[in-house]
């Protein structure tokens, strides 16, 4: 009875593999490999601060992450045109952007798959996932095989004061925890504050908040809501 139970659960773990693979096949003959005319965001804002973590090792895999040839923020010409104005109410605050991702290669994500399915890299766990279960970043959707970022509209980002600090969100960016979602009940009054802050702004220059990461934000009117690119940042 052992035998067979073991069988059956090798049996489903090797379904589960052929059917992950062959959706990131389609993924891959899906995707689009010319550049559809993405701008650098400094083009646009010049004084946002850049901070884009996936081009070094200071990111949740611990490594330069596949795509990521230089720290550039690249994004369609309507995300780049409509953060501007976020931007010119900041800096009335005396405050800043700081993008942490922007425009995302498919083969950064396929990097954060294989990222996932191996069991004995914990080393950045600490940090970015310390009561998650590395195995269950699909399941509870902190990882999937295709990104909003893909399609150029999606920016991942923080405010940051006049000397570069970074402002109190309650947690750091890319933090894979219940915690990091934008209305999570137990933060503090200041981490509240900003958070709402920065979803108030983005919301008001056409971008809609994911619940579950305060720092991530989606144009409403992408220009490209179907389409994924796999060109390098470069």
């Amino acid at each position: 009875m052992l035998r067979t139970a073991r069988r059956a659960r090798l049996c489903t773990s090797l379904l589960v593999l052929a059917l992950t693979l062959a959706g990131e096949a389609r993924a891959s003959e899906e995707t689009e490999h010319q550049d559809p005319g993405l701008v650098d965001i400094l083009e646009y804002v010049s004084d946002a601060r850049i901070a884009m973590r996936y081009a070094s090792t200071d990111n949740f895999v611990g490594a330069v992450v596949d795509g990521y040839e230089t720290p550039r923020c690249l994004l369609s010409p309507p995300a780049a045109d409509a953060l501007a104005g976020v931007q010119a109410e900041l800096r009335s605050f005396g405050l800043s952007l700081i993008m942490f991702d922007c425009y995302r290669p498919q083969r950064a994500v396929d990097h954060f798959v294989r990222w996932s399915r191996d069991p004995s890299d914990q080393k950045t766990r600490s940090r970015y996932y310390p009561a998650e279960d590395k195995a269950l970043m699909f399941e509870k959707g902190y990882i999937d095989r295709r990104s909003g970022h893909s399609r150029a509209s999606t920016v991942d980002l923080g405010l940051v004061d006049t000397t570069g600090a970074e402002l109190d969100m309650g947690t750091g960016w890319d933090f894979m925890d219940p915690r990091s979602a934008t209305e999570y009940p137990g933060l503090t009054d200041q981490a509240r504050r900003n958070r709402l802050m920065l979803r108030s702004l983005m919301a008001a220059h056409g971008f809609r908040n994911y619940a579950g990461e305060w720092w991530h934000f989606t144009l409403h009117d992408e220009p490209w809501p179907d389409r994924y690119f796999d060109v390098p940042v470069r």
